[in-house]
């Protein structure tokens, strides 16, 4: 079988297996058990194709044919122009959550102190002191299985936050002048309607926000102002349709300077309040 016959098959396969973007997920999986970009493919399409790397090939497609994300199976995935690797004890990191970091970038000086609260893969934090390596980073899960993924993506890149194995702020002791979370907050009888690759897939006790979605932001910013200096401010990734909900609660909460930002496609996706009065 050629390499063109190959990736044909894989197209095919995928697209009767319902996966959306079949043709591209063909491509990268091809990509990576053979280590090819698109100039070695176009150059070799119609040789023969290893049995080995075939065999490999059929074998990661079958995987995706049963909607395990792409990212589960190569285990890795790039946020901030940086590489991560992952696997099913932390979620896949998204490039809403890039949106976050930027605002936090835009906010942290040097020697301040940040705090990533529900880090999962650690892609928040290490893209933070990657970007600045001055400020003095921690970073919090409650799932120790995930910690192990960010420690490793820690040295990956090069960064070293302080990890603490906490539900939220439980084991938390210190104060810091940002706080940032991207907590879980699908609303738990949304879950079951979400796409294969999430609900099967990434783990529940990332995706599970409770009832409403808000429970965790609810303890967020009731607790993080024992835990924020004076003028801390605090940053969320939040749901498409959560940013007036968050707001409202941080208001109540007394924080000010309340501000949203949008996604790309119009949504709020970030909102951030700061303790008490005029912060970066």
């Amino acid at each position: 079988m050629t390499y063109r016959e190959a990736l044909k098959n894989g197209e095919t396969l995928l697209c009767k297996s319902g996966i959306s973007d079949a043709k591209t997920d063909a491509w990268l999986l091809l990509s990576w058990v053979c280590g090819i970009d698109r100039n070695f493919y176009y150059l070799h399409m119609k040789e023969d194709l290893e049995e080995e790397k075939q065999s490999l090939y059929e074998a990661a497609l079958k995987k995706r044919t049963s909607h395990i994300p792409l990212q589960y199976i190569t285990g890795e995935q790039e946020f901030m122009g940086l590489p991560f690797l992952v696997n099913p004890d932390v979620l896949i990191p998204r490039q809403d959550t890039e949106i976050l970091v930027e605002e936090a970038l835009k906010r942290l000086k040097p020697e301040m102190s940040v705090l990533d609260l529900c880090t999962g893969s650690g892609c928040i934090i290490i893209s933070v002191l990657k970007n600045m390596p001055e400020v003095r980073g921690t970073a919090a899960d409650i799932s120790g299985r995930a910690l192990l993924v960010a420690k490793e993506n820690a040295k990956l890149n090069g960064v070293t936050p302080t990890w603490i194995e906490s539900d939220l702020f439980f084991n938390i002791k210190e104060s810091y002048d940002i706080i940032l979370s991207n907590p879980p907050y699908i609303p738990t009888e949304e879950i079951q309607r979400l796409m294969p690759e999430v609900r099967d897939y990434e783990p529940n006790i990332a995706l599970d926000g409770s009832g409403d979605g808000l429970l965790f932001y609810r303890n967020i910013i009731s607790e993080g102002k024992r835990h924020l200096h004076p003028k801390g401010r605090l940053m969320f990734e939040v749901g498409c349709d959560q940013s007036e909900a968050v707001s409202a609660l941080m208001a109540k909460e007394g924080y000010t300077q309340i501000e949203t930002r949008k996604d790309l496609a119009g949504y709020g996706r970030v909102v951030t309040g700061v303790l008490g009065g005029k912060h970066v």
